[in-house]
């Protein structure tokens, strides 16, 4: 079932509706979880470093109790809605489609679009449902994944990203931003060793995240990203 929800309406998510340009009506199939929201975000085209950090940190993140949302796009996107789902957790993919099955791209994902919506998560975008987007929803798009979310972490990025655009949305919003350091001759590392340069925080484990906000010991262990790291 997808349900219309105008921004006057008591169940329009509360953080989204403060940000700059809120979507007047969101479309919601599944259940809209509730708690706190964190969005983890980055490349297409990952590496094989930028997908162990991003299941490690999405692992500890959702054990600690956030909702953790992301685009559902290949890559980085994916990874963070699979590692919640495989720790129990809650996630929100936002989409720049309609959330019907016609619609959802990549088709790829469509198996864990369902998997999101009957583990008690939810897709989410302000496209009507029959609609494929186009690239101009996109980008806007992510204004709504960074919304939703009291913060938001950049694992990999080239110099033009989708997640550099989640980033910026991010810093209009007031967001708490942070980024995973990566080597400086990689593609992939220019989004996020930037953002650390312009402040955000810099992420060796979930525990820089949680200590951001007061979720002090949490995690107990923690798997330091940069041990034997063979790239």
């Amino acid at each position: 079932m997808i349900r219309k929800v105008k921004i006057i309406d008591s169940d329009y998510p509360a953080l989204l509706k403060k940000i700059p340009e809120p979507p007047p009506v969101i479309y919601i199939r599944g259940k809209l979880p509730q708690g706190k929201c964190f969005a983890i975000v980055g490349a297409r085209d990952y590496s094989l470093y930028g997908k162990r950090v991003v299941l490690n940190i999405t692992a500890e993140l959702t054990r600690a109790g956030f909702i953790i949302v992301s685009g559902l796009a290949h890559g980085i996107d994916t990874f963070s809605h699979q590692s919640c789902l495989k720790n129990n957790g809650k996630t929100i993919a936002v989409l720049g489609t309609g959330v019907d099955d016609a619609s959802i791209f990549p088709k790829e994902n469509l198996k864990l679009a369902h998997k999101i919506i009957e583990n008690n998560g939810c897709l989410i975008s302000e496209v009507p449902p029959g609609e494929p987007g186009t690239p101009q929803n996109f980008p806007r798009r992510n204004r709504i994944i960074s919304g939703l979310s009291i913060g938001v972490l950049v694992v990999e990025a080239k110099k033009r990203s989708g997640a550099l655009i989640t980033a910026r949305w991010a810093r209009v919003q007031n967001k708490k931003l942070f980024a995973i350091p990566g080597p400086i001759y990689k593609l992939n590392s220019y989004g996020p060793n930037s953002l650390i340069k312009q402040g955000a925080k810099i992420v060796q484990s979930a525990n820089d995240i949680l200590n951001e906000f007061n979720f002090h010991s949490v995690v107990k262990t923690q798997k330091n990203i940069f041990q034997n790291d063979s790239e």
